[in-house]
């Protein structure tokens, strides 16, 4: 990157993080630590609801998946506005009505505490795994940028969240969202004209458009039912509804931002307005990953995204690469050609036509595909260990290379503050509940103020901890807008299903709710790891599997 460029990267970051600090010194309290002392407007809510789902994640991978995959991961989302009113409506004046802390508070009065405690522990689990994938995002673009091993960012990035959050709480990540929104958005659709523009001058907008439909790339809806198919319409309103019900309700991640609110109405609005906008902003963004697609359609991409690794292994073994670099030259310079036709023929709206060359670039797509996956295993051969995945660096390699300078540095400021704003959400929300649901509850029930305050700091910091090692670790085969929505989908339904129990089967008691939750995560893992079922479903599967077990223990438990 140009010198303009890191001055526009740090200049922008030094600034939302000095201005979070500076704005939230002095949170003496748990509740003004944990809760930000409930001074947030609804706009101000909305605003943070989207922010902490837009991390580093989305700006990063949402366009890749629309490169892959088409736009049809949208289709997510179309249970969201459902869920924001059903959760306006019956959840949200509960948790303002018990004044609670985090959202399992309410399970030990309702059920017990060995309840409260688990459901806690399932939160604790997803929301930590969820936050080291969080984390690897932005560590991408350093070591991408930088050309530094990827362990060192992921230590490096996770160092300058745990400051972040630490020095200001709730409040820091709020007041400073806002900002970070606006940053973002201007950069994502500063990219999406600069991907346009880039496109040959004989390429209308409408024929870029047309060009991205005969490719599959605009698929918004699929109406065919099918439990294996991750994205349709029915598993995006029903498994989508029920996914944006246990996030919402039951993620103290998100149920944190609400509860900060000036009041009940306030809070229901900021719910609300993340339900209108949300499916808006995700178009978008989904929309700039196709513009990219048709841009690599007119400019070459390379074999593999990760230069950085792609640079190491033709270093070891540059014989192999460079044969398969040979090939793939070749075959991109037939699909050229067969772009241009399909140009041709669509501005001709010739059908026959278009068809026939359509059929010609899928072969052809095949080929390249299979080039690619030999590229990879190569990588793996001469790099043992390495994560071979690149779906996630095409949206980076596109801003580094073809972005003017200056903007690229704003890109690269967009991913950052996204990370840190989600990261600092997520470690919040995992302090707030080690603190407040299992430290003070069952390990310090009597402790100043300021003990509390430090333990969810100090919490903080190990969360951050564990993020940074699973972060190193793991191994990320799926694109990570998916692969975070796995996770979430793996423990959403149990918990959501404890809540719904919790709320409309009163008779219902902890023991009860306690095996049937077990019972559930387990066949939830079942579900996953021996079955094809798609994950949303998972969702809809671990919150029956609650509700009816719990009915039939109960029952049985009273006949003994």
């Amino acid at each position: 990157m140009s010198s303009v460029d890191w001055i526009v990267l740090f200049g922008t970051l030094l600034a939302i993080v000095a201005y979070g600090a500076w704005k939230t010194r002095g949170s003496k309290t748990i509740e003004g630590y944990l809760k930000g002392d409930n001074r947030m407007k609804w706009w101000m809510i909305g605003i943070s609801i989207m922010a902490t789902q837009a991390s580093a994640i989305t700006f990063l991978s949402t366009p890749g998946q629309a490169i892959e995959d088409g736009m049809r991961f949208i289709q997510i989302y179309f249970g969201l506005p459902i869920a924001m009113v059903i959760l306006s409506v019956t959840l949200v004046p509960i948790y303002y009505r018990l004044k609670v802390y985090t959202a399992y508070e309410y399970l030990e009065g309702r059920f017990d505490l060995k309840t409260r405690t688990l459901a806690a522990t399932y939160f604790l689990l997803l929301r930590g795994l969820s936050a080291g994938i969080t984390l690897y995002a932005p560590a991408i673009v350093l070591a991408t940028i930088l050309n530094w091993s990827l362990y060192f960012t992921t230590v490096m990035i996770g160092v300058l969240v745990i400051i972040y959050v630490t020095t200001g709480g709730t409040r820091a990540v709020s007041l400073t969202q806002r900002y970070q929104m606006a940053v973002i958005m201007t950069g994502m659709l500063t990219a999406g004209f600069i991907a346009y523009s880039l496109i040959p001058d004989h390429v209308s907008f409408g024929d870029t458009v047309a060009l991205a439909g005969e490719l599959g790339k605009l698929n918004l809806v699929n109406i065919e039912f099918n439990l294996e198919d991750r994205y349709n319409i029915w598993s995006g309103i029903i498994g989508g509804t029920f996914l944006s019900l246990a996030y919402f309700g039951t993620d103290h991640s998100q149920v944190a931002r609400y509860l900060g609110g000036v009041s009940l109405a306030e809070s229901r609005m900021g719910l609300m307005f993340n339900g209108l906008l949300k499916i808006p902003m995700q178009f978008i963004i989904l929309f700039i990953g196709v513009m990219v697609f048709v841009f690599f359609l007119f400019n070459k991409p390379p074999v593999y995204f990760n230069q950085h690794l792609m640079e190491r292994a033709r270093d070891i073994s540059p014989e192999a690469i460079a044969e398969l670099e040979a090939s793939y030259d070749a075959l991109y310079n037939e699909k050229s050609t067969v772009v241009e036709n399909l140009v041709k023929a669509i501005q001709q709206e010739d059908a026959g036509a278009v068809s026939a060359v359509k059929s010609g670039y899928f072969e052809i797509a095949e080929k390249e595909r299979s080039i690619r996956d030999s590229v990879k295993v190569v990588i793996a051969e001469v790099i043992p260990g390495a994560k071979t995945q690149d779906r996630d660096f095409i949206f980076l390699n596109f801003v580094i290379n073809n972005l003017p300078r200056g903007l690229v540095g704003l890109l690269i400021a967009v991913m950052f503050s996204a990370a840190m704003s989600s990261m600092a959400s997520e470690l919040n929300a995992l302090a707030s509940a080690t603190t407040v649901d299992l430290y003070k509850r069952s390990f310090r029930k009597e402790a100043s103020p300021g003990h509390y305050v430090l333990a969810s700091r100090l919490f903080t910091v190990m969360w951050a901890l564990l993020a940074m090692l699973f972060a190193i670790l793991a191994s990320f085969e799926e694109n990570l807008i998916q692969f975070v929505n796995i996770v979430g989908s793996l423990f959403y339904g149990t918990l959501l299903g404890i809540f719904v129990t919790a709320f409309y089967l009163k008779w219902v008691r902890g023991t009860a709710v306690f095996i049937a939750a077990i019972i559930a995560e387990v066949l939830v893992f079942y579900c996953h790891y021996f079955t094809d079922i798609a994950f949303l479903w998972y969702i809809f599967v671990g919150c029956f599997s609650v509700i009816i077990g719990s009915i039939v223990i109960q029952a049985f438990l009273r006949k003994t």
